[in-house]
């Protein structure tokens, strides 16, 4: 479906509105004339799936503001078309784009259950935390279907390595039963990305994600089963969604969280002009004002990459932001406690012995 802000068209159920070329590949597609042959590209995309046998899973964090160790994607691509998200970029490197084939052309790593096994199996692993959906989530719709987060959460249990998980999506809760047994020995937790309670602006600006209300019901039945939660309000884009920091917030702790996190948009590389293409056709009266002070969190751009400062940003309004998260977190108890996931227990799986599950 197509809807029609003034003289352009914006496409209902996508993030990003078109394709930008990828960086890393010489020539590209492009249409020369809007009608007759050419019209085929803009119809309705279906979601393609790319079975890929990876040869590695879990990645070393370096940067030092990132707040994980290691993390494990078993899909590249996420379908969820969050318009923001730092993940496109990712995409070029398979030869992809950063836009449109970001959210339809998915990578499946099938062969993630495998590598997970054989790192935990070498002698020179030590345990340590890893983060799932590091880059992209780990239960977008083909989860259903694959299983493999599921299959990866169950090796984690089988031989005690602690977990982190992060996303948008309510099918985490089909996965409680190995989610409970996880945090039984301190092994996991679970935390949902919240953006707004806006579900308007979820529509456009996470167009294929879970409703904030099924979001928070995550928090509320995971934390009823005595598994660990908490939320991400991520990311705060100025002029979008920063005056929804204490709704979000105070439902959140209202459902079970303990914990919160936050980041200010940045929009590096190819997520720049994906961005600013969208929030002038999704939101032409306020686009200007958005972008302005998206770059004023930035030192006047809106691609930041110093450690620290890019993930929330600096100046007056940055300071603000971070002054009233810090507010708000302390109004409703968030963030009062904080204790390490089990490290200590971890095992190697003798040749023979069955597993847990």
């Amino acid at each position: 479906m197509i809807i029609q802000h003034e003289t352009e068209k914006f496409e209902k159920g996508r993030g990003a509105q078109y394709n930008p070329k990828n960086r890393f590949l010489k020539g590209e597609y492009v249409q020369e004339h809007t009608e007759a042959i050419d019209d085929w590209e803009h119809e309705e995309r279906k979601t393609e799936y790319i079975y890929d046998e990876s040869r590695t899973l879990v990645n070393k964090i370096t940067s030092p503001d990132v707040g994980m160790m290691f993390s494990a994607n078993p899909y590249q691509g996420c379908e969820h078309g969050c318009i923001y998200c730092y993940a496109r970029n990712s995409h070029e490197y398979w030869g992809y784009s950063a836009g449109v084939d970001f959210e339809s052309r998915i990578v499946v790593k099938r062969n993630a259950p495998a590598l997970l096994k054989k790192l935990f199996e070498n002698k020179n692993w030590e345990p340590a935390v890893i983060s799932l959906s590091g880059n992209t989530d780990c239960y977008q719709p083909i989860e259903r279907k694959m299983r493999i987060t599921r299959k990866l959460l169950e090796i984690c249990l089988e031989y005690r390595n602690p977990v982190g998980v992060l996303t948008k999506n309510a099918l985490v809760l089909r996965d409680t039963d190995i989610l409970q047994e996880l945090a039984k020995h301190n092994l996991v937790r679970v935390f949902s990305s919240i953006t707004s309670l806006d579900e308007d602006l979820r529509r456009v600006l996470e167009p294929r994600t879970a409703s904030y209300r099924s979001r928070l019901k995550v928090q509320e039945n995971l934390s009823k089963l005595g598994i660990p939660t908490g939320i991400m309000n991520a990311p705060i884009i100025p002029g979008l969604n920063d005056n929804h920091m204490h709704d979000v917030l105070k439902a959140a702790s209202e459902s079970g969280a303990k914990w919160a996190g936050y980041t200010v948009v940045r929009l590096n590389g190819a997520i720049g002009p994906i961005f600013k293409d969208w929030l002038f056709k999704a939101f032409p009266d306020r686009a200007e004002k958005v972008w302005n002070l998206i770059s004023s969190c930035h030192e006047g751009h809106v691609n930041d990459s110093r450690w620290g400062n890019r993930i929330v940003g600096d100046g007056k309004f940055a300071e603000l932001i971070k002054t009233q998260f810090r507010l708000y977190c302390k109004r409703f108890g968030l963030n009062e406690t904080y204790n390490p996931l089990n490290i200590n227990d971890f095992r190697r799986i003798k040749h023979g012995q069955l597993p847990l599950f």
